[in-house]
């Protein structure tokens, strides 16, 4: 019996990507007869390389599968009709016409330019709208808006602006990656050459559009018949086809802009697209619909059920998904004020220390007070322990060696809401003087990996902060407000006693 020597080989990754536990999977190693033939080899190697193809055509296979369920389920019956589709945009319009909201970004301007400058300038004017819009109430826009044009009225003012000075000017409005990308993409349009994007399909390449936000300035600045679909337009359309599916499943959503596109008016889609997110954000309201006083009650047929069934509301459309629960944590900010003497003069002035947050993730580029983030509920001793190790770390600063404590109080504690997490955060004020005796010492101990600043009061209370930081800042100013009261009280009280 002839000696079989095996050889162990070990496939080399086909894509030639780093190797992970998933590719480790799917190309292992395999064990040969040395004496095998060439082409087992190889196919072997074709079959490794062949599995990931057959799975990107099994998943697209899939996808297709339910596109064409989808397709099949929208029959005529769940489209409307010709003659619904007409009376809906007539109704709409002449509803929009009558009622709709004063607002600024919808006001016209006096013809002061040729027709492409004045249609780029509206396209500018209801993107900055569009984008302040999300996630935010139109009162409190408005003002925000007015800001922004007299600041920056076109899209080349814009682009030559500062990502500080665009945080400052949006500071309090939230969702602070909504201004990073208006401004990155203000800069993309101005650096091409293709002017301001006037369809569609060419304004979703620039930074921060997608598909919302690219129909309203596609079909309001440029009268191009594309749909959009909102919130509100979701509600409203949900209300009339009586549609209980999941509206945030993808093929739900994608049915919704079906139904969007159809109903679409041609000679007028900027008006027509926004009377249908006016109807949502008034009449066809979330809690309280005013069916009564709807323009397009009689196409409804969620209003129809509801008169044949009054247990079934209209507000049972769209289906309520059940929001996942934030996550908790907790932050403890230390508003660190440096008082600092001069030499010659018995008085001193104080500083208070800002830090600027990294470039990605939350609150990106903005400025705050030192803070350390803690998974638990801390007490006060580990409160004091972590900001202790922070300062240290970040700025060498130890008591009895780089400063004295002038003074170290709690100031309070109160809970703030992002998107996806309930944040309580405990405030303590710490007061230090520098045992150089100048702010220039504790700036060259910083990091230099970290962007931070010493402003003063006045600097402070203008700067554009987030609403959380402003926050901590007036609890702090709340706090010596009613230090300085108890002083003087004490010290009334004192002189009365001696006399």
């Amino acid at each position: 019996m002839g000696l079989v020597l095996l050889y162990r080989v070990r496939l080399i990754n086909p894509t030639f990507e780093r190797p992970t536990v998933a590719s480790k999977r799917q190309y292992p190693e395999t064990t040969i007869p040395i004496g095998f033939h060439c082409k087992a080899l190889s196919s072997t190697m074709s079959h490794s390389c062949a599995a990931p193809r057959r799975m990107r055509k099994c998943r697209q296979k899939k996808k297709e599968e339910e596109e064409e369920a989808l397709e099949g389920d929208t029959d005529m019956e769940d489209l409307f009709s010709e003659k619904e589709t007409e009376k809906i945009r007539m109704s709409l319009l002449k509803w929009y016409d009558e009622n709709q909201r004063d607002l600024p970004w919808r006001r016209k301007r006096k013809k002061t330019s040729g027709k492409e400058e004045e249609e780029e300038r509206r396209g500018y004017e209801v993107w900055v709208s569009e984008i302040m819009l999300q996630q935010t109430r139109v009162q409190t826009v408005i003002e925000y808006y007015n800001r922004w044009m007299l600041k920056w009225p076109t899209i080349y003012h814009l682009a030559q602006a500062s990502l500080e000075e665009v945080n400052e000017m949006w500071a309090g409005l939230g969702y602070y990656r909504r201004a990073r990308f208006l401004l990155e993409g203000a800069k993309m349009v101005v650096a091409g050459k293709e002017g301001f994007p006037n369809k569609a399909s060419r304004l979703m390449k620039v930074k921060g559009i997608g598909e919302y936000t690219a129909g309203a300035i596609a079909s309001i600045a440029f009268n191009e018949a594309v749909p959009v679909v909102d919130g509100n337009v979701i509600r409203v359309l949900a209300r009339l086809k009586a549609i209980s599916a999941n509206p945030k499943d993808r093929l739900t959503l994608k049915h919704f802009w079906k139904l969007a596109a159809q109903l679409v008016d041609p000679s007028r889609p900027g008006d027509f697209n926004q009377s249908l997110m006016e109807l949502g954000a008034t009449l066809c309201s979330v809690t309280k619909p005013s069916c009564s006083s709807c323009p397009i009650s009689t196409q409804c047929r969620a209003y129809s059920l509801f008169q044949e069934n009054t247990t079934v509301p209209v507000t049972e459309y769209p289906t309520k998904v059940v929001k996942a629960k934030p996550r908790v944590d907790f932050c403890c900010v230390c508003v660190l004020e440096i008082q600092e003497k001069n030499n010659n003069q018995s008085g001193g002035s104080s500083r208070f220390v800002l830090v600027k947050r990294p470039k990605e993730g939350l609150l990106a580029g903005l400025w705050e007070f030192p803070s350390v983030l803690l998974d638990k509920d801390p007490s006060l001793a580990a409160r004091r322990k972590a900001i202790n190790i922070h300062l240290k770390e970040t700025f060498h600063l130890q008591p009895k060696e780089t400063c004295t404590i002038a003074s170290r109080e709690e100031v309070g504690e109160f809970v703030h809401i992002f998107t996806h997490i309930r944040r309580k955060i405990y405030v303590e004020l710490l007061v230090v003087q520098l045992t150089g005796g100048t702010i220039d010492l504790f700036r060259d101990e910083a990091k230099d990996t970290l962007t931070w600043k010493c402003v003063d009061n006045d600097v402070l209370s203008t700067m554009g902060l987030t609403s959380a930081v402003r926050k901590v800042y007036s609890m702090v100013e709340a706090h010596k407000q009613d230090l300085s009261v108890s002083s003087n009280r004490t010290a009334i009280s004192r002189k009365r006693r001696i006399t």
